[in-house]
């Protein structure tokens, strides 16, 4: 039994690190920038935000790599051979 292509797990995780990262430098500014006495609720939404982004971008990512991954594993098809019969 055949396994279906798959993403690179390594290749995935590099792709999405640079995202990661920049959105865990928005999440400290978020904290950062909540009013004092008012940390939680000043910053706790945009934070959930944030996390909810990444997820989605990271969901994509893999759903486009692994699709990517299918389609390179079957070569293309030769195509129709119907221009030669019309050379002749």
């Amino acid at each position: 039994m055949q396994s279906e292509p798959k993403l690179s797990r390594d290749e995935f995780i590099a792709q999405m690190r640079a995202k990661m990262e920049a959105m865990l430098g928005q999440v400290a500014d978020a904290i950062n920038d909540a009013p004092p006495g008012h940390i939680i609720s000043g910053s706790e939404e945009q934070v959930r935000d944030l996390f909810a982004d990444l997820r989605q971008q990271a969901f994509e990512k893999g759903l486009q790599m692994r699709t990517d991954a299918a389609e390179a594993a079957f070569p293309p098809s030769a195509g129709p051979e119907h221009g030669q019969e019309e050379a002749q």
